[in-house]
């Protein structure tokens, strides 16, 4: 019959009531996702308006030591935590309860060395900023930020991994999540008022209080997975096992942390070529509204990569090509509707949203001109987040880390150089950068996923994937690389995704 052909499903459109099924699946994890990153948002918010609180010296400080600790830390341990999302989402489709806590374990572990050398450079952040010329009074206001958030790295060592190990088991950890996230803020701005107006710490009051907000995050966290999770079952594990599956997992973070630090530093790099531009205070200024409203508009994207990236983990680690390539298929669909959507508030409200942030009326009009193209790299930079979550839920970080590499260093840097100051297009011409760069990165991934990926093959390295951890686990050499057993468990499995998809 033809129902029996393991091909067949790739060959027809799903049904309405299955696409149907995936769209509620997967928002309703990541309505509560974006809920957790906008609160995030709000908290980093509320931190700069309490540094502009205390006047333009600590502002200045502030966001300089914010941006250096972006660079050097928080974008590399996020980066290296991303690595446990096709780990953990195949173990947990898969029922593999043992690898989902080791590879917690191994990553916890990865981290806390990772922020030995990151300590190292926020120790000493103020000669390293006075070497490059900075102003010695904004740089020591930095370098005592960042002395002050030093314990966040701790924290973080914690707080990362649990997002992605709670992430990883899909909706029924998703809200709890947000509710966590959720009381961790509320608490922030109380924090910050008692430390930095009533006890008039300054500076130091405002990194503290991001610290202690993170930490409450963490606790609840850990708290919810002690008391609701299978906490009993995982921390059994000696030293030993633990380092002996640090490679594997290393293979996929290191790639991991590369991916998402290109895109995150080149950011930073539109920041420092606008200093370079005829009117760099007003460059810098403008930068940094867009920046921040970017910021805003990524927090759905990026919520969506990350269930996606769960979601095809989770049905690949089951055995369940067809559903995993549905969800891929219906997450690309909705991050295509959410560019549109991006591109036409940018265009309706791009005279009105500068008002915002400024009354100055240059800043406001540099800010108007850009919306425009700072929505049609929304446009792009949708499917490209979502690209690159689909590939971390089939473990091939390494191919979205060389198509970032390639799209925003290859393509972007060139374009925004030449155009900004060769062409002397100015101060627009680093976001056609932007633009280019998107562009390049997502017609990159969108053909990567919807032609190269071979789906029923994701399906047997999802559980090569996780049967190597659990061989290392016990302390076996053993790999699941058996054809006549791989054809067997692809076999076990047709029926049931053919009958799921039809």
């Amino acid at each position: 019959m033809a129902d029996k052909n393991p091909d067949f499903s790739f060959h027809k459109l799903p049904s309405p009531s299955l696409v149907v099924e995936e769209l509620k699946e997967l928002w309703a994890m990541a309505l509560p996702i974006t809920t957790m990153n906008c609160l995030v948002y709000v908290r980093a918010v509320v931190s700069v308006l309490f540094l502009g609180r205390l006047g333009s010296l600590e502002l200045a400080g502030g966001a300089l030591s914010i941006g250096f600790t972006n660079i050097t830390g928080y974008s590399v341990l996020v980066g290296l935590a991303s690595g446990l999302e096709p780990v953990c989402s195949q173990a947990y489709g898969s029922n593999n309860w043992d690898v989902l806590s080791l590879s917690l374990q191994r990553m916890i572990l990865i981290l806390l060395l990772a922020i030995i050398p990151i300590s190292l450079l926020w120790i000493n952040l103020g000669s390293i900023m006075v070497s490059m010329g900075q102003d010695r009074e904004i740089t020591a206001m930095a370098a005592t930020y960042c002395i002050y958030s030093l314990p966040d790295l701790l924290t973080n060592t914690m707080l990362q991994p649990l997002r992605v190990y709670l992430r990883s088991q899909g909706v029924t950890r998703a809200k709890p999540m947000m509710y966590c996230t959720l009381i961790a803020v509320l608490f922030h701005i109380p924090l910050n008022f008692v430390l930095v107006v009533v006890m008039g710490l300054g500076v130091p009051g405002v990194a503290m209080a991001s610290v202690l907000t993170n930490l409450h995050m963490v606790v609840l966290m850990a708290g919810y997975v002690y008391v609701y999770g299978r906490w009993e079952w995982r921390w059994t594990a000696g030293i030993g096992e633990v380092c002996g599956g640090l490679g594997p997992l290393l293979r996929l973070a290191v790639p991991s942390c590369i991916g998402i630090c290109l895109e995150w530093w080149w950011y930073e790099i539109v920041t420092v070529l606008a200093g370079y531009l005829p009117n760099p205070r007003l460059a810098v200024a403008a930068t940094g509204i867009l920046i921040q409203t970017t910021s805003l508009m990524y927090t759905v994207p990026m919520a969506l990569a990350g269930c996606v990236s769960t979601r095809v983990g989770n049905e690949l680690g089951a055995g369940k090509p067809y559903k995993a390539k549905l969800a891929a298929m219906v997450a690309l669909a909705c991050a295509f509707v959410i560019g549109v959507i991006n591109v036409i508030w940018t265009v309706i409200f791009r005279e009105s949203w500068g008002a915002l942030f400024t009354t100055e009326h240059k800043l406001k009009a540099l800010v108007a001109s850009v919306m425009p193209i700072m929505g049609l790299c929304e446009l792009g930079n949708c499917p490209q987040t979502t690209g690159c979550g689909i590939l971390r839920g089939t473990a091939r970080p390494a191919v979205a880390a060389r198509i970032n590499l390639g799209s925003f260093y290859c393509v972007g840097t060139p374009v925004a150089v030449g155009l900004a100051f060769w062409l002397n297009v100015g101060f627009s011409g680093l976001w056609f950068g932007l633009l280019s760069a998107q562009a390049a990165c997502a017609v990159s991934i969108l053909y990567v996923v919807l032609v190269c990926t071979d789906w029923e093959g994701e399906a047997l390295k999802a559980k090569g994937l996780t049967g190597l951890e659990m061989c290392v686990s016990n302390g076996m050499k053993e790999k699941i690389d058996n054809d006549e057993e791989r054809k067997g468990f692809l076999a076990s499995r047709t029926d049931d995704n053919i009958d799921d998809v039809l």
